[in-house]
């Protein structure tokens, strides 16, 4: 009995491997890993005499296609190889991309998978028809084809498929194609349930190889069918055998698990992406006398959910309080306890504690969550009118001051000890923050990898920042937008690690000529008093055509507070792009607005001033209140 050696598939295969007996002229593109190699064409078919002898027909299978699997190992070969390869996705399109890639040409001429549209994901019960969408085709290059080919309609190129206009099938409850994805066993194209069900799936215009080269498989998931896969092969090809069903099984399950897979891990991720994203502030507010610009990156698209955090809060007489933080960990937990934290910093931010009291606060309620609920924190408070920052550190690294003449400066700040340590005090420092001045708080993901240490990566922010103050001149500070995102440049391949909280803040500050400051004596004389002042500065500043509105409000909200106070009365004007007007007391009692009746005496001031002003409101303080209102200029 003559042997036979294993060779090439032919050339009409683009995965098909070189023949050892051939010379080697060209590197030949590799085959899938762990396929078998089919025996060649060329040797011609073997067949079975009666006596059980093996003989050579001598009729050579036409190159360019799938050879038969004669050995149930070659079948397991393939399996073994073609369920790695799928198992390899992560997301949808992957998964589908690979199970086409693993059997064109190799076990199949083409393929077409068709998935339910829309995919149910995890226990979600489906409504309405079941509809399945072409999601992906393969097929063996054109210019590998023959004259012979089936299928035109397909694309040669998957590249190209994602053009193509969704084909949809609509499966008819108790029709022939709804029996056979409920029979979920694959099925020949002869079979007499898949010749109704093959024109359902492709309509009556492509044409279908005849006999038992094409074999439909029903996907099924976890829980129900989520698809069919139709594997194809032109008619010159010899046909697909009985044990090519459980090839087609396994492919079928494999993939269909691993679409179950990626469906809920894209849901899970949206989930984690929505989590982060509202947690972290959405639009950043426009203070007096400051401008913010932010950044935040995650770690990496397949982690998206982390623990890092920025914040700006609108604190009473025109300051705002700026915070970063990082809570340890890449998790729905940090997220979560990230969202905390950010919370308690709000709420204690509202009380105008000092900076140090706030990480106080804060360690305390890292301490409730848990043992091992660690972060790190830097809370700062910008005045623009007296030009200082006030700053307290819980363990994070130092930020970065760029003055306005292109010099940044490492700021001397105590470094502390992590929120959720215990027992630490916080130290605050009071610093000089110039007009013109650009402050830039940050998480250690962006100076802190595997390739350098946080001082290093530190002192390169630095020179970075000098860098690009140096393009634009000393008089004239780099627009904050693009600043931060020459900083994020500064990152190069493999030096991100973990996600990065930019939070960037530009001094304006406001001048003292803009701004009016007086004490008034909690008496009747009060309002009074301060009607005339208010007068007066509107006048030097040349908006008189604001006087009978600024001192109608003025004087309401003044006897309100000289009503109950006990000490005296602070009065503050400040002139920026509007109006400022800010009356503080040592009553800690918020007013309320309230519709006042035709027989009540008072009830009214806040009233006008909700009508008349532009925006008010009313902070409570550790001293006390301050209540204020904007007016826009005219």
């Amino acid at each position: 009995m003559p042997s036979s050696s294993p060779v090439s598939s032919g050339p009409g295969s683009e995965h098909s491997q070189p023949s050892a007996t051939e010379p080697d002229t060209h590197r030949p593109r590799p085959a899938p890993e762990g396929i078998p190699i089919q025996p060649d064409a060329e040797q011609g078919r073997v067949s079975r005499t009666s006596g059980g002898k093996e003989r050579r027909t001598g009729q050579g299978v036409p190159q360019g296609g799938p050879m038969p699997m004669r050995r149930d190992g070659d079948r397991l070969r393939f399996v073994g190889a073609a369920t790695r390869r799928i198992a390899r996705g992560i997301d949808l399109d992957e998964i589908v991309m690979g199970l086409c890639r693993a059997t064109v040409p190799t076990f199949s001429d083409a393929i077409l998978v068709y998935l339910r549209d829309p995919l149910p994901v995890g226990d979600e019960r489906p409504t309405g028809p079941l509809v399945l969408r072409l999601r992906r085709t393969d097929r063996i290059p054109e210019e590998r084809d023959t004259e012979s080919g089936f299928l035109p309609a397909l694309r040669p190129e998957p590249s190209e498929l994602s053009a193509m206009t969704a084909e949809l099938c609509e499966v008819r409850p108790g029709g022939a194609l709804a029996e056979v994805l409920r029979g979920v066993r694959p099925v020949f194209a002869d079979a007499p349930a898949a010749r109704a069900a093959l024109p359902e799936l492709l309509g009556d215009d492509l044409p279908v190889p005849s006999g038992q080269r094409a074999i439909l498989a029903p996907l099924r998931g976890r829980r129900r069918v989520i698809g069919a896969a139709l594997f194809l092969r032109r008619p010159e090809r010899l046909a697909f055998e009985a044990d090519d069903l459980l090839v087609a099984a396994q492919l079928a399950t494999h993939s269909a698990l691993g679409i179950d897979k990626a469906v809920l891990y894209g849901r899970e991720a949206y989930i984690a992406d929505e989590l982060q994203r509202t947690m972290l502030p959405e639009t950043l507010p426009r203070p007096t006398g400051v401008r913010l610009a932010s950044r935040y990156l995650p770690a990496a698209e397949t982690a998206r959910v982390g623990g890092d955090w920025y914040d700006a809060i609108p604190l009473p007489g025109s300051r705002v309080a700026l915070v970063v933080g990082d809570v340890m960990g890449h998790s729905m937990t940090s997220a979560a306890i990230m969202g905390q934290l950010r919370t308690t910093a709000q709420t204690l931010a509202g009380l105008d504690l000092p900076p140090q009291e706030v990480l106080h606060h804060l360690d305390e309620q890292a301490q409730r969550l848990g043992t091992d609920r660690m972060a790190t924190c830097l809370y700062a408070v910008y005045d623009p009118v007296s030009h200082r920052i006030t700053i307290a550190n819980a363990g994070h690294p130092p930020p970065v001051l760029l003055h306005l003449g292109g010099r940044a400066e490492v700021l001397r700040v105590p470094p502390g000890a992590p929120i959720g340590v215990g027992g630490v005090d916080f130290e605050a420092v009071e610093l000089d923050a110039p007009a013109g001045a650009t402050l830039l708080l940050y998480t250690d993901g962006l100076v802190e990898s595997r390739l350098r240490d946080v001082w290093t990566g530190i002192e390169q922010l630095r020179e970075k920042l000098a860098a690009v103050a140096a393009l634009t001149g000393p008089d004239h500070p780099p627009p904050l937008e693009a600043l931060c995102d020459e900083v994020l440049d500064m990152l190069g391949p493999g030096d991100r690690d973990d996600d990065i909280a930019l939070l960037a803040a530009r001094f304006d500050g406001i001048a003292p000529s803009d701004v009016a400051y007086w004490f008034l004596e909690p008496e009747d004389a009060a309002p009074g008093r301060a009607r005339r002042l208010a007068r007066r500065a509107l006048a030097r500043w040349g908006m008189e055509d604001m006087t009978d509105s600024v001192e109608l409000l003025v004087s309401e909200v003044v006897t309100n507070a000289v009503r109950y106070a006990s000490r005296p009365v602070t009065l503050r004007l400040l002139r920026t792009d509007v109006l400022r007007c800010e009356v503080g007391d040592d009553v800690p009692q918020l007013p309320r607005l309230r519709q006042a009746r035709a027989t009540d005496e008072g009830g009214r001031g806040l009233f006008l001033v909700n009508r008349l002003a532009r925006r008010w409101g009313a902070t409570r303080l550790s001293t006390g209140k301050v209540v204020w209102f904007e007016l826009n200029r005219s």
